[in-house]
């Protein structure tokens, strides 16, 4: 029963993760031009690059089955080290957008 029924869950799932990666980028150009200049509007600079960034590393991910062991472990811990400052520049912000609503 291999044939169609042969398939790989990792690959289907790094492709429904390009799939969101993109539609996310697309968010964030569009939200860019509403955003105000200043700390936010830097900040906002610095997330649409870290998603730029991800998403290049999400085009990566079909293909790490032909990468060295060593490269794929690279690109991963780099992926991690990245989503954990995209995260922090998030909270940071959103605190900092609660600060201004609330003064």
């Amino acid at each position: 029963m291999q044939g169609i029924y042969n398939f790989n869950i990792s690959l289907i799932i790094s492709f429904a993760a390009i799939l969101v990666m993109i539609f996310c980028l697309l968010q964030v150009y569009t939200l860019k031009s509403k955003i105000p200049g200043g700390v936010i509007g830097k900040r906002w600079n610095f997330l649409v690059l870290l998603v730029v960034l991800f998403s290049v590393g999400y085009l990566a991910t079909p293909f790490f089955g032909a990468l060295p062991a060593e490269l794929m472990r690279l690109i991963a811990s780099l992926i991690f080290f990245f989503g954990a400052i995209y995260v922090l520049i998030t909270v940071k912000l959103i605190y900092r957008i609660i600060q201004e609503l609330t003064d």
